[in-house]
């Protein structure tokens, strides 16, 4: 009975999780709609978006029967996640100017690939129990989760030397913090480490994320404002320059 009724938590809370990563997946869609309409990724880094990418793939190996069974709300969710990161990365190859940062996510997306390839080769033959898989596959996982929660750090170093959150997406720190907490009680209907240390860290690393655009909301609010106010003046400026009624005047 007791059993039974964690089990249906552990479903409700699974769902629950799911709702909320695909929430986590789309927040960059203002992100990359902006992208699409100035046609420039400007100083958007792809970083989060490459170590998402891998970390959903790992995640979907943990999750299959033969690995890790009775996961298959782990599967769902992080398989629409590798296609929702697959489409991304491609705008951001798209209208990335810089030749060698383009060359440089490709190779990092390669490598991604034959890396996968060569996992789910390697476990499924040399592992022949599902603990043995779970094991594996779980540490990596357990690392990726790291690597995607962490991966906004450089993005951090960027707001606090220039005091601007402009380019750390407010929706995806959020929706990472909420992520983290969803999957972290998850992971404790019944008790799974590979779940629940990666998600633990998720957890802090996304709080520390909020702290910090709330330190510079303000100041991203004067810069912005301050950078539009310099663009009139320019303007302007252009206008009196060519003005031809000036120009007449002055003959």
């Amino acid at each position: 009975m007791v059993s039974r009724l964690v089990n249906t938590i552990r479903n409700i809370v699974g769902v629950t999780g799911n709702v909320i990563s695909l929430f986590l997946f789309l927040s960059p869609l203002p992100t990359f709609a902006q992208i699409w309409k100035k046609r420039s990724v400007e100083q958007f880094s792809p970083a989060p978006y490459l170590a998402t990418l891998i970390n959903c793939m790992v995640w979907v190996i943990y999750g299959l029967p033969m690995v890790h069974p009775n996961s298959t709300l782990v599967v769902t969710i992080n398989g629409t996640g590798t296609a929702i990161e697959l489409v991304y990365l491609t705008i951001f190859l798209i209208f990335c100017n810089d030749k060698k940062k383009r060359l440089r996510v490709l190779l990092i997306m390669l490598v991604e690939l034959v890396f996968m390839t060569i996992l789910t080769a390697l476990v499924l033959t040399v592992a022949h129990t599902t603990g043995r898989r779970s094991m594996v596959v779980g540490i990596i996982a357990i690392l990726g989760n790291i690597m995607m929660y962490a991966s906004p750090l450089s993005v951090m170093k960027l707001v606090i030397s220039t005091k601007s959150v402009e380019y750390m997406p407010f929706f995806l720190s959020l929706a990472s913090f909420a992520n983290g907490v969803a999957w972290t009680t998850y992971a404790f209907l019944p008790f799974d480490p590979f779940i629940a240390v990666p998600n633990g860290l998720g957890t802090l690393f996304s709080i520390a994320q909020l702290l910090l655009y709330a330190t510079y909301y303000e100041s991203t609010k004067r810069i912005i404002a301050a950078r539009k106010e310099t663009k009139m003046e320019m303007n302007l400026s252009e206008v009196v320059v060519n003005d031809p009624n000036k120009t007449a005047r002055a003959f």
